[in-house]
């Protein structure tokens, strides 16, 4: 990464108080079945693991690979299966973009018209924005480049009118991007819209979310998640509804109960926000409780840009010694597969309650002689870096966070996780002790057919739900589970429209 100056600072085009919206999200490619014969799914599955420990900085110790060691870059996952991206707006009049909705780093950019090794179908061309400006750096220089586990991409400083879901920032810094790694972007997919702290941006700029925020523009400090899931669904089209991002709020009726809030950490190195970091303080692995690090060693990035769930070496082994005849698959590093037959139930819990993970959430799919590929990895094997140091020893993505609604907020900085609704396909409240011996888990982000209405009425912070979730867990088999899609990082995630 190029050191970039600190920005210009932004001013805002309205300051009035919004109240919370919805933006309904839209999946992108379904998840088929992983299998054994596909040796290029199995591949890509090894890869993407690569890249969230690269994320991370958890390097590998070959010298020929070239390695990041910045903490505060975040990565993104060169395939889209198992995404869930956003629509944004830039300039004057607005080119509409979709961009990953990605709460693991903190930069906005997207794919400009000159950019050759792009190939996306929408880009950013500049000269038909009237609003553009373009900041020069105490360096002299506008170029910065952005390295990721999965290549870099460098391009342009600009500041410009940026539009989300009717909230606008004029101007919003972020980067045009005009060189890009190949494979790094899908042809849908122009750029990234990160959701973590400013501290983490390769650009400095303030992110939108946070600019939004300083301007109280939002109703309330926060935005919020429910993702679906169709990893059971076999007839799952390449777009489905994704679930619903909401800005400014929560909405009340995808959750039920209270929210559980727990307060953020930083990283112990640079003291302020950088990810939305939780230690983790207890596991449970079929009600049985799984030994864990000291909380300093168990700090845990929640982020949407990732697909599975990544732990510390020793944890991760012992979540699979719990499981009977499960073994390490030496073909993939990192990962380890279970009989299909059993059904596999973790809980994880940040200082409160044990929120469990569903069963179809925890079976990837077959990898053959009856074996079943886990959806939890050792994100720390082979790495040079030990604990500490200011990277989170956990990355807690999507297969933990599709069973929970999710409010990430910015005062007080905090994380709070509620259980489901029936309306999102919850059933049951969590266990309120992370050493039950029968945690309950739900069924979330059930299949929703095309054309589903996601409920769009939502509340202020100031209030909760109190929808009552019904339903009954699924023990869908492992056949109807994940294909070449099952993808570490979702920093590619599916589509989100707003609609009209």
């Amino acid at each position: 990464m190029i050191p970039s100056s600190l920005l210009p600072l932004f001013a805002l085009v309205s300051l009035v108080v919004a109240e919370p919206l919805d933006i309904p999200l839209v999946r992108r490619s379904p998840l088929r079945k992983l299998d054994r014969r596909d040796e290029a799914h199995i591949s890509a599955v090894q890869a993407a693991a690569d890249r969230i420990r690269l994320r991370y900085n958890y390097t590998y110790p070959a010298p020929t690979r070239k390695r990041g060691q910045t903490v505060g870059i975040g990565l993104i996952n060169t395939n889209v299966d198992s995404s869930y991206i956003g629509a944004v707006t830039v300039g004057t009049p607005p080119q509409s973009f979709n961009v990953v909705l990605d709460t693991g780093s903190s930069d906005f950019w997207v794919a400009g018209n000159d950019c050759t090794s792009c190939q996306v179908q929408a880009t950013f061309d500049s000269s038909k924005s009237s609003t553009l400006q373009q900041p020069q750096s105490t360096t002299g220089s506008r170029q910065v480049e952005i390295q990721y586990g999965s290549g870099a991409v460098a391009g342009t400083l600009a500041q410009d009118s940026v539009s989300m879901g009717g909230f606008q920032v004029n101007p919003q810094t972020f980067l045009v991007v005009n060189q890009a790694s190949k494979g790094l972007l899908d042809k849908e997919t122009s750029g990234i819209m990160g959701l973590a702290y400013q501290a983490l941006a390769s650009t400095r700029a303030v992110p939108f979310w946070e600019a939004l925020t300083s301007a109280n523009q939002l109703n309330s400090p926060e935005f919020s998640f429910f993702l679906t899931r169709f990893i059971t669904d076999a007839n799952a089209a390449n777009e489905e509804p994704g679930g619903v991002f909401t800005l400014g709020g929560r909405n009340n009726t995808l959750f039920t109960g209270d929210l559980e809030f727990l307060n953020i950490q930083n990283n112990g190195v640079i003291q302020q926000n950088t990810f939305w970091l939780l230690p983790v303080t207890a596991v449970t692995v079929n009600g049985k409780s799984i030994s864990l690090g000291s909380a300093d060693s168990s700090l845990a990035a929640i982020d949407t840009g990732t697909t599975l769930v990544g732990g510390p070496s020793n944890e991760v082994s012992a979540i699979w010694a719990a499981v009977p005849n499960s073994q390490p698959v030496t073909s993939m590093q990192g990962f380890f597969a279970f009989p299909c037959s059993t059904s596999v139930t973790v809980t994880l819990s940040f200082g409160g309650k044990a929120w469990p993970i569903s069963t179809d959430d925890m079976n990837l799919g077959s990898i053959g002689s009856g074996l079943c590929l886990g959806g939890i990895f050792d994100l720390g094997l082979g790495s040079q870096i030990g604990s500490g140091g200011g990277n989170p020893t956990w990355v807690v993505g999507d297969t933990f966070l599709k069973n929970v609604y999710t409010v990430f907020r910015s005062s007080p900085p905090s994380v709070g996780f509620a259980q489901l609704s029936s309306a999102a396909g919850g059933s049951g409240p969590p266990s309120t002790s992370p050493n039950t011996e029968s945690a309950t888990f739900s069924q979330t982000g059930v299949t929703v057919p095309t054309g589903t209405v996601i409920p769009a009425s939502t509340q202020s912070a100031g209030t909760s739900g109190s929808n009552s979730g019904t339903g009954s867990s699924s023990s869908a088999s492992s056949a109807a589970k994940i294909g070449s899609s099952i993808l570490v990082i979702l920093s590619f995630a599916a589509s989100l429209f707003i609609v009209a």
